[in-house]
């Protein structure tokens, strides 16, 4: 059995450990509640402007735009978004896995895989994993901005409209609620995803394009992704904070239950020297007395 002195240090470093755990729980707390007005914030205008773009399926316009237009696919592109930072249960595990699960089914198919990567560990990750990195952004902070963002759009954008590839997807961390956050893989061009996604779309579509449909497509497209994306950013810090949150709270319960077992070899280690003491002390009287 450990003595004291070493059982006393071992508690006071759990303690010292579950202050940690327990002031990142409320940090993480105090967060989550911002995290969700952003995110809430963002989700109309990204449904809004995915209804639009489904209505664009529907439209006759002179211009087709290629962002809109079918072709058989010989790459694939992701843009996958994870957090900077870790301390947040098997948030970002649960979310490269599914991104692995997405490559392999590529990969079966013969077809190669370019990424552009969000956040810190997914650029770790998929560096030491060996997949091809494109373009790579992190530390958005609290309140991630599209203009953070345009670069790995941009980007991926550009390798689509030179036929680089041939699909662009997003892959995020979905806020469903506190307790519970999924990965989602959405695709985002071309966007005929969209219109098999929005059941309330009606039969026939169709517009009037002011100066003319090219200008005005592109324009609306390029917020339509721009959109999406900054959407995945902000659901997933939700997420994030959601996650170390829960993370947190359980870290800090366990702490607690090391230490009560602790205090407990504690006093077991205490006793068995006070009972050694009062051993020696009775044999010391007697062997006096005798």
């Amino acid at each position: 059995m450990a003595g004291e002195k070493e059982i006393r240090t071992k508690i006071a470093s759990v303690k010292n450990m579950q202050k940690i755990t327990s002031a990142m729980e409320k940090v993480a707390a105090s967060k989550i509640r911002k995290a969700q007005l952003q995110m809430e914030a963002a989700r109309p205008y990204a449904q809004r402007i995915r209804r639009v773009i489904g209505h664009l399926q529907h439209a006759n316009p002179d211009y087709k735009h290629p962002f809109l237009t079918e072709r058989d696919i010989k790459r694939v592109g992701y843009i996958v978004i994870s957090t900077d930072r870790g301390l947040c249960g098997g948030l970002n595990a649960n979310l490269f896995k599914t991104m692995i699960g997405e490559i392999s089914k590529w990969q079966e198919q013969d077809i190669e895989i370019d990424m552009a990567l969000i956040g810190a560990k997914a650029v770790q990750f998929f560096r030491r994993m060996g997949g091809r990195v494109v373009g790579t952004a992190s530390h958005l902070g609290d309140k991630p901005m599209v203009n953070d963002l345009i670069g790995s759009i941009q980007i991926m954008l550009s390798a689509y409209e030179e036929g680089n590839i041939d699909r662009l997807f997003v892959v995020h961390n979905e806020f469903m609620s506190a307790m519970s956050q999924t990965p989602v893989v959405r695709q985002l061009l071309p966007a005929n995803s969209v219109k098999q996604a929005d059941g309330e779309l009606q039969e026939y579509w169709d517009y009037i394009y002011e100066p003319d449909a090219a200008e005005m497509l592109d324009d609306v497209l390029m917020r339509y992704i721009e959109s999406q994306v900054y959407r995945g950013a902000v659901e997933n810090f939700a997420c994030e904070m959601a996650a170390k949150m829960v993370a947190m709270k359980s870290a800090t319960d366990n702490a607690g239950e090391i230490i009560d077992g602790l205090q407990l070899q504690y006093n077991k280690a205490r006793q068995a020297a006070i009972t050694q003491e009062i051993s020696e002390i009775v044999g010391g009287a007697a062997a006096v007395s005798g």
